[in-house]
């Protein structure tokens, strides 16, 4: 496998969602992932600018220096709208990379347990994207598996004009790539948190059926890629602080031999402690 022409990409429209994609890129490296890396951020950000924030001068060369990132700065796309427009369709850049063969996009509000590389080699199909089995019939943003191309781009360029007030990039892919993309299993893929702080029988949209326990263990085994999630919880580098994690986190269940059961409670207060020592 050539895995050159494959790579993880991270876009970034402000400093404080850059942390979150050094991040990535140093889980990716930590864990000898095979693909190139790629980071999209403002064309405004020049190294070599004395007026440049120097906490951004700093992260962009360690990711450039440290874990191989090749940085492309892009314009920032706004759809003609608010700032969190920009965010989210700047995303869709990703569609323009025709550098590569083939790019994987993970959303940077989330942990790598183990790089799914294997995601690059899916039967070829411009779009590979997990549902969002918290909703129905919808496809999760949040991993999108794409093969760049002019065509697809001028598609997301024509679908981010026309958006209505109130769709995201969530909305255009579903709206283009909904009904003939690859569907990723969001199993392993792609998990919430919250979904550890479910009542023990209330995981079925998760694991696919009524009839399969829930087992934490074997879970945490097989994941791959974890999204932070339990609104109205803040995001992990938004600490809340030890009150608000207390109160929000999962509680034990009592078994039939009378002893209790914390892992989800030990697996979730896990993912913000690890989050939040690694971006120290």
């Amino acid at each position: 496998v050539d895995w050159t022409k494959f790579a993880y990409v991270q876009y970034v429209t402000n400093e404080a969602y850059l942390c979150n994609s050094v991040m990535i890129f140093e889980s990716l490296h930590r864990l000898k992932s095979k693909p190139n890396r790629l980071m999209m951020h403002p064309d405004s950000w020049k190294l070599d600018d004395p007026g440049l924030n120097s906490e951004t001068k700093m992260l962009l060369e360690k990711a450039r220096d440290e874990y191989g990132v090749e940085l492309n700065p892009i314009q920032v796309q706004n759809g003609g709208g608010e700032p969190t427009w920009a965010e989210s369709f700047t995303k869709l850049l990703l569609f323009n990379q025709t550098q590569f063969d083939r790019v994987l996009l993970l959303d940077s509000d989330g942990s790598i347990l183990n790089p799914p590389d294997e995601l690059f080699l899916l039967p070829s199909a411009p779009v590979a994207m997990p549902r969002a089995y918290w909703l129905d019939n919808f496809l999760s943003s949040q991993v999108i598996v794409a093969e760049p191309s002019k065509f697809e781009w001028q598609r997301i360029e024509e679908g981010i004009k026309k958006h209505q007030s109130t769709e995201f990039d969530m909305e255009i892919v579903n709206q283009l790539y909904g009904q003939s993309c690859i569907v990723i299993p969001h199993r392993k893929y792609d998990i919430l948190t919250g979904e550890f702080r479910n009542k023990e029988d209330d995981h079925w949209h998760y694991l696919g059926s009524k009839e399969e326990k829930w087992d934490p263990d074997q879970i945490i085994k097989e994941t791959k890629f974890v999204h932070f999630s339990d609104w109205p919880f803040p995001k992990p580098w938004i600490d809340g602080g030890d009150g608000a994690r207390q109160q929000r986190m999962p509680e034990c269940h009592q078994r039939e031999n009378g002893k209790e059961d914390c892992r989800d409670q030990k697996y979730w207060l896990w993912f913000y402690s690890d989050f939040s020592e690694r971006r120290q």
